[in-house]
């Protein structure tokens, strides 16, 4: 890492000590003097009204002088760090984070993508944020990086993993009822292995639980597994049932097979069943083999054979 190169940590950790030594010499310094006036005017010590003192005019300067430099020099300190936190180091890598209810994507680059946010430890990375429904928030603690994602605006964070290791990212925006659910990882590697994980070839043989990736992506939030009605439909006896859905607008009935559940996991708002809302996000960064597993899934419990 570039030592010229500051890490978010860094930009971050000495505004809060710096604000945090402040606050606790104004309540030391506060209660001090509150105690000692409680203490020397009591009543059992000065029965009698003291006599009316004419004010000071520079006292009064100074306690007006000095919580002003306090909040002019917190404010300036505050200021330098948030610029640090928007200016993007020029060597950045580049990935964009997709939020949707209520899971984390990853793309990168060469288009590859993942469920994980990998990235080199010690290298600045820009995230590019994009929601495809409702407002999330990207934050990753261990970073002191928290930014809104809203959708339809651009908006970026960018921050250096120090060292290698796994960190917690979450959603911060409250997004529905499975917020508490939208968590990611991000794994920090070294130079060389993220570059080997990067161009590594994936196998699109590999089997992926179908009720593991319902999970990951969020899906059971609005799906249940036992028949509960919920935002969207059971996903149980749902395979070869017939169903009225609209499409353009108009109802027309569809029999839930293999087709019409690929063309829901692409396209959702093609056809909407009666009486659900199309909030459903679009799933386009599923690899073939994802959509398979799906798909085995909710035919399984469907209760059908294939």
């Amino acid at each position: 890492m570039d030592p010229i190169i500051q890490t978010t940590n860094q930009a971050v950790d000495p505004v809060f000590k710096f604000i945090i030594g402040i606050c606790i010499l104004l309540f030391i310094v506060i209660s001090t003097v509150m105690l000692v006036f409680t203490f020397r005017y009591h009543r059992s010590r000065s029965p009698k009204p003291t006599s009316v003192a004419d004010g000071n005019i520079w006292l009064e300067i100074l306690w007006t002088f000095i919580p002003t430099l306090l909040v002019m020099a917190m404010f300036y300190y505050g200021w330098a760090g948030y610029l640090a936190l928007r200016n993007v180091p020029g060597n950045a890598l580049e990935v964009t984070a997709t939020a949707r209810m209520w899971s984390w994507s990853f793309s990168y680059p060469n288009a590859k993508t993942s469920r994980k946010m990998y990235v080199p430890a010690g290298r600045p990375i820009l995230v590019n944020l994009v929601s495809q429904d409702v407002i999330h928030g990207f934050y990753i603690p261990a970073f002191r990086v928290k930014r809104d994602v809203v959708p339809g605006m651009k908006n970026h964070v960018w921050f250096i993993a120090p060292q290698k290791g796994s960190y917690d990212l979450f959603c911060s925006v409250y997004c529905g009822t499975e917020h508490s659910k939208m968590l990611a990882t991000v794994e920090a590697v070294s130079e060389q292995e993220f570059n080997d994980w990067l161009n590594q070839v994936e196998s699109h043989h590999e089997k992926i639980s179908g009720r593991k990736l319902l999970e990951t992506l969020g899906c059971l939030g609005c799906h249940s597994l036992d028949g509960t009605a919920g935002v969207g439909p059971t996903f149980k006896g749902l395979w070869g049932s017939k169903q009225i859905v609209l499409t353009n607008g108009k109802e027309r009935s569809v029999i839930v097979d293999e087709e019409y559940v690929r063309r829901s996991i692409l396209d959702p708002k093609a056809d909407i069943v009666k009486g659900y809302q199309p909030i459903m996000p679009v799933n386009s960064d599923l690899r073939e083999n994802e959509i398979e597993e799906l798909v085995e899934f909710i035919q399984e419990i469907g209760g059908h054979s294939k």
